[in-house]
């Protein structure tokens, strides 16, 4: 079945889905309807420009506009939901195209000329609508009588985690560009090509502008892959090559993929550390289990880097020992994922129930991104690295863990910088889906 097609037959009950979502949150709260905003371009401070516009996720989480501001929807779990789409007169800019896609017989569609006029095509009477977005200033010029009350953000961020057949389509495709740009851009680090040569060859394989990826890639050659937010992209190629670091995804109808892969230039010792980390990935994305901990797969990750630091002699002392003085935690720094989905780092992680009760990480543990437990229809990421990190290794100066490393070991591999392997996985209620690996990229 082609992608329209799977788009077309699985978009209605997504919005059915909604629907009823809506329907039991207004009644919980009783309140009347929702009115969700696009979002508004932000001009830039001193400028006649604006920052790139990125639309409300709780907005684009029924329908796939994501680059059209001033748009405004109206649902109350039983009508048809009310789309009021921005349409201006406009010579300066590229209007949109009155809509005629797959999604818009969901919704009746009246058309905006100018955002001020929005109060005339919004229910009069605005004091029991709550609004959600980003611009109280908005709402509250327009009278609404709630501005994102917490208990109705609580509890659709609650049920974001859930994804439906629609979202699993998007998602699947969004995998899809971003590994034909994992591979463009596996290609231009072979070909010795600099960061900034990488990210082009990777925007151009997925047909996207920089403003369209879900985050800022991370192009890392040789040290620069121990920067964990490393967005820097030198212009000028490196003297020698070693490693590639590339943490990179692209987005589909609003959905993001977030996929990892480091490379080493040559077959070497490095190489086979890669090999080590990929076996966890591989490992903990089949552990994913309804019902389970994604702490407890945490901690297990940290185990797993125990052994491998003991395995390529990076440590002096029993795995165990490492383990134990919270060693692994230098080499290992950040959380084993997250959810993903309508954003990079998707919401409704740390919650217990649809009332947002948290649920806090391990004081041992800080970074990670979720406690909730797992779930069929959720979506992760499974992301495990292990770095040599100059400021991380330095703090171990002067404590009794200095005493556990091979520092001679460490050096050797400080110049290709760190690792990470990370793919995208559905949990199903008898499988899992890994949607980078199903797309062949190693």
């Amino acid at each position: 079945m082609s992608l329209n097609s799977q788009l077309a037959q699985t978009y209605p009950e997504h919005v059915n889905r909604l629907q009823n979502l809506t329907a039991q949150v207004l009644k919980n709260e009783r309140l009347d309807a929702l009115v969700i905003h696009s979002g508004q371009p932000i001009r830039q401070f001193l400028d006649d420009m604006d920052y790139p516009f990125k639309t409300n996720p709780q907005f684009k989480a029924w329908l796939p506009v994501v680059d059209n501001p001033h748009c405004w929807l109206l649902v109350n779990g039983e009508s048809k939901p009310k789309l009021i789409f921005y349409r201006p007169v406009d010579f300066w800019h590229k209007v949109p195209d009155e809509p005629t896609e797959f999604w818009t017989e969901q919704f009746e569609i009246s058309y905006l000329k100018n955002p001020a006029d929005v109060g005339q095509l919004l229910p009069y009477d605005r004091g029991n609508i709550a609004y959600l977005g980003a611009h109280a200033d908005v709402a509250q010029a327009l009278n609404f009588g709630h501005i994102n009350p917490e208990a109705v953000v609580n509890f659709l961020h609650y049920q974001r985690a859930y994804k439906s057949d629609y979202e699993k389509v998007c998602m699947r495709e969004s995998n899809r560009l971003a590994v034909l740009a994992h591979t463009a851009a596996k290609d231009a680090f072979f070909a010795g090509e600099s960061e900034y040569g990488i990210q082009q060859a990777y925007l151009s394989a997925c047909k996207h502008m920089e403003s369209e990826t879900p985050y800022g890639n991370i192009v890392a050659l040789n040290e620069n892959a121990a920067i964990l937010h490393y967005t820097h992209l030198l212009r000028e190629k490196p003297s020698e090559f070693r490693s590639f670091l590339i943490d990179a995804g692209a987005s589909f109808h609003g959905y993001a993929s977030d996929i990892t892969r480091t490379y080493a230039r040559e077959d070497n010792e490095f190489a086979e550390l890669i090999k080590s980390v990929d076996n966890i990935t591989t490992t903990m994305a089949n552990k994913l289990k309804p019902g389970g901990s994604y702490v407890d797969l945490h901690i297990e990750t940290h185990q797993m880097i125990a052994d491998i630091l003991s395995q390529f002699n990076i440590i002096k002392v029993p795995a165990e020992q490492a383990l134990e003085a919270k060693l692994t935690a230098t080499f290992f720094p950040h959380g084993l994922g997250h959810h993903l989905g309508l954003q990079v780092h998707d919401v409704g992680g740390f919650m217990a129930d649809d009332r947002g009760t948290h649920i806090p990480a391990p004081d041992a543990h800080p970074f990670l991104r979720t406690t909730r437990a797992i779930e069929s229809d959720m979506v992760y990421t499974i992301e495990p690295g292990l770095y040599f990190i100059d400021s991380l290794l330095g703090d171990l100066k002067g404590t009794d863990s200095e005493k556990m490393v091979n520092w001679d070991k460490v050096n050797e591999f400080r110049p290709f910088g760190g690792i990470r392997i990370e793919d995208n996985i559905i949990v199903h209620r008898e499988r899992n889906e890994n949607m980078t690996r199903d797309l062949n990229l190693n």
